[in-house]
């Protein structure tokens, strides 16, 4: 599956429009002898004035600096770049050319600024020009990886640069401060679950997948908890968002699908025939079983497991089409129906489960996989041959320490 940027006709005209806009604003960015005057909204926190901006892409990398990252963090006013982040942001930005969204950056300005606003009086007292010396240096407390990847991006596609982005000026009063500013600004973060990144990515093909396969069955959209990536003790869903995301990257790997709709439909008729074959998931549909109990008992509502399940549907989809009988699987997935999937079955000892807990670990997943293929009769490919042969070599050692 792949992601199809469509440009429009209309897009052209926006993005045309829109450009010429960000131009007349870059225009008066002026870059006289004595300074930079930029369009402003004067605004006051904690009782220090900070000034709004917007800045043409072309002249964020001049303007907006890093601390020197050969100091040490406790001189620096900013965490060292991430270099293995660029890539990504930047591909990003030129994947995404016409619905990209960055939010404002944050700069301290280490020098005296004047504002000339339009008027005295109401919002005419708050709008006008800033200027900023030419001297002055204006060093990044947040969004220094955005400033480098919209560096690189300009380097692949030089159009950008008369496009615009935030950013929020503050006066600069020291090491102390800016370093403050930096804490502040990153203490309250916290990263959305994974759950409601799926739901909400309308660009990533697999997190469609996900949302359209439990949006459109009755049986897994009662089961699938959409926000959270985590279930608490108490919650009625079986399963997580983030989880089927996987697991279904796992089931249609390297398989061909027309589009979304057949993806979906594959995906949907896999998971709804392996919920036949699992009766636990039938009976908290059925409001006959509570999820946490089914949850804490069982592993396979587990991501591990479903990764796992998906991992074997993908050699039994293989199989069938190389065959040529596309439902030939749905035989072939009736032992499941006899497996024991409690966490005491020492079956998963090891495997899906270590010290009582189920693990997530990739090894986990191709373990777990390899008992299910087992179970049904499957062959091993060679990687899952030889992390077996490891697990019972790793296995012997421990049942000779006990002895």
């Amino acid at each position: 599956m792949t992601n199809d940027i469509d440009t429009t006709d209309e897009n052209k005209r926006q993005r045309s429009s829109i450009t010429s806009q960000t131009r007349s604003a870059a225009g008066r960015v002026a870059h006289a002898s004595f300074g930079y005057d930029l369009p402003a909204i004067r605004g006051v926190q904690a009782g220090r004035e900070y000034y709004a901006s917007m800045l043409p892409l072309r002249i964020v990398p001049k303007l907006l600096t890093f601390d020197n990252e050969e100091m040490p963090p406790e001189l620096r006013a900013q965490r060292s770049i991430n270099k293995g982040r660029l890539p990504e942001i930047t591909r990003y930005i030129i994947d995404n050319p016409t619905d990209y969204c960055f939010s404002a950056i944050t700069a301290s300005i280490d020098a005296e600024v004047t504002f000339e606003p339009l008027g005295e009086r109401g919002d005419d007292s708050l709008v006008g020009q800033l200027r900023i010396p030419m001297g002055a240096r204006l060093i990044i407390n947040d969004g220094q990886h955005r400033r480098a990847a919209i560096q690189e991006a300009l380097q692949q596609n030089p159009d950008l640069g008369d496009e615009s982005i935030a950013v929020v000026f503050f006066l600069d009063l020291g090491l102390e401060r800016c370093q403050q500013m930096f804490a502040d600004l990153n203490r309250h973060v916290v990263r959305p679950s994974k759950s409601i990144g799926v739901l909400y990515d309308h660009r990533d093909d697999k997190a469609v997948l996900a949302r359209l396969m439990v949006l459109g069955s009755p049986f897994f959209k009662q089961l699938v908890e959409l926000e959270r990536s985590s279930l608490s003790p108490r919650s009625k869903k079986l399963f997580t968002l983030s989880a089927i995301y996987s697991a279904n990257a796992a089931l249609l790997d390297h398989l061909e699908v027309a589009n979304r709709d057949e993806a979906r439909e594959r995906a949907t008729a896999w998971w709804e025939a392996v919920a036949e074959q699992i009766p636990e998931w039938k009976q908290v549909y059925e409001h006959k079983m509570t999820a946490g109990d089914v949850r804490q008992r069982c592993i396979h509502t587990h991501g591990t497991t479903l990764v796992a399940l998906g991992r074997v549907g993908n050699a039994l989809l293989h199989e069938s089409l190389a065959e040529g009988k596309s439902d030939t699987w749905r035989r072939r997935i009736k032992p499941l129906a006899k497996l024991d999937w409690s966490r005491s079955n020492p079956q998963w000892q090891g495997r899906a489960v270590i010290g009582g807990q189920v693990k997530k670990g990739d090894q986990n997943v191709r373990l777990t996989a390899n008992a299910i293929k087992r179970h049904l009769n499957l062959s091993l490919g060679p990687d899952e041959q030889r992390a077996e042969e490891q697990f019972e070599k790793q296995n012997k050692a421990i049942r000779r320490r006990h002895r």
